[in-house]
């Protein structure tokens, strides 16, 4: 089930909540009594629109088909998304109207830079939170009820440049583009540099670019001067789409790396026949051998005409499996019902960070701290469609 709350009582106390570092559910709804007659209630807080809604997208879909896949599994889970837009203000207000109405876990934001402002306040508020594609470094340390199931940027993204040198060993110059506002781009722009080093291909240059541009001539001129063999790119899904159709519109034909942030078939309409080729990183393959995989790969075709399920659906669905199962543990340990909501959230975390999980991205677990654990990781190249509108990720061997 799903509703949207769009209360303008609710939005004004979650704006004056934003303004003086509080929320009004601290005195409403913490000690109140949890009543799970019409589900256990759950929010998550997804991207929906802005340019951020190609990630939205994808985890909307991962939500609602793992709320039928857990249905009659556990203990019944009443599901509430709200938008949270692509800016830390839609986020932190998203995440203070479900507080506010009572919610004993949030699964979300979508993006890196929203989960810095938007975080702390279920922190403060003692809410259990589990990102589903949160990769920047840092996310868990934001405290004690943070967790998530995305895989750091720190894990990946120095396999796609080892899989680079693997099938081109002649790369000698490197560039790399980022976004400089965005905590995602940023974390990972280092990441990716520190990568190159390591492998002696110190960066020739760094072009910093911004999550709105939609012109890069300036930075790739500069770029290709610097003759590069091999272009680095830390963005989101739009951006990066256009940035690498402009550096092949100007000539550039040497390989490409990018981030987590173009893992989502939506950057295909984007860079279109550009695309093809380039390499990326990867927690999620939907030619994992697992029972769980498999189901969730049968639900994925039933409810998308057959499509394969790209990595931010599969992580969404995980969220919401994890989320599901500790509170299904927990209930059968000790029934929630009628207990207070601030002792349920404190017992749902514990519960949560101490279970094993088989999910579609494999058997999970986490760190005491909130960081994921997880074994299998992919390499995968772009391979589009003649056309340029669909291709698909193969898996390098």
């Amino acid at each position: 089930m799903h509703r949207h709350l769009y209360p303008s009582r609710r939005l004004l106390l979650a704006m004056i909540g934003l303004a003086f570092g509080v929320s009004g559910c601290e005195a409403t709804t913490s000690d109140k009594p949890l009543d799970v007659n019409k589900g256990v209630p759950v929010g998550a807080v997804l991207a929906l629109t802005s340019n951020a809604n190609v990630y939205g997208q994808d985890q909307q879909l991962g939500l609602k088909l793992a709320e039928r896949w857990f249905k009659g599994k556990g203990v019944p889970i009443q599901l509430t998304i709200e938008d949270g837009g692509g800016d830390e203000q839609a986020a932190s207000q998203a995440f203070n109207l479900l507080i506010d109405a009572g919610v004993v876990a949030l699964i979300g934001p979508t993006l890196s830079q929203q989960a810095f402002a938007a975080a702390p306040i279920a922190q403060r508020l003692g809410v259990p939170v589990v990102a589903p594609s949160n990769t920047a470094k840092g996310i868990p340390q934001i405290g004690s009820f943070i967790s998530r199931v995305s895989a750091s940027s720190a894990v990946i993204a120095p396999l796609a440049i080892e899989a680079a040198l693997k099938k081109d060993p002649t790369i000698r110059r490197t560039a790399v583009f980022f976004a400089q506002d965005d905590a995602y781009s940023t974390s990972e722009a280092e990441i990716f540099q520190n990568a190159l080093v390591a492998k002696g291909l110190k960066p020739v240059t760094v072009q910093r670019t911004q999550l709105n541009d939609q012109d890069f001539q300036n930075q790739i001129t500069a770029a290709l001067r610097l003759k590069p063999d091999l272009i680095v790119i830390s963005a989101q899904a739009v951006d990066g789409g256009n940035l690498i159709r402009q550096l092949r519109e100007l000539g550039y034909k040497g390989r490409i790396v990018v981030g987590n942030g173009m893992n989502t078939p939506n950057i295909y309409p984007i860079c279109q026949i550009y695309c093809d080729g380039i390499l990326i990183a990867q927690a999620y393959s939907p030619e994992l051998d697992t029972a769980t995989n498999a189901a969730f790969v049968k639900l994925f075709k039933e409810a998308s005409g057959g499509a394969i399920p790209p990595q931010l659906t599969a992580q969404a669905f995980t969220a919401y499996q994890v989320v599901a199962e500790a509170l299904t543990r927990l209930n059968r340990r000790s029934p929630i019902n009628g207990r207070p909501l601030t002792e349920v959230r404190q017992e749902l975390m514990k519960e949560l960070l101490a279970g094993r999980y088989d999910t579609p991205l494999g058997e999970l677990g986490f760190t005491p701290e909130g960081e994921v654990v997880q074994k299998r990781f992919y390499v995968a190249e772009v391979q589009m469609i003649p056309g340029g509108q669909s291709g698909r990720f193969a898996l390098l061997d």
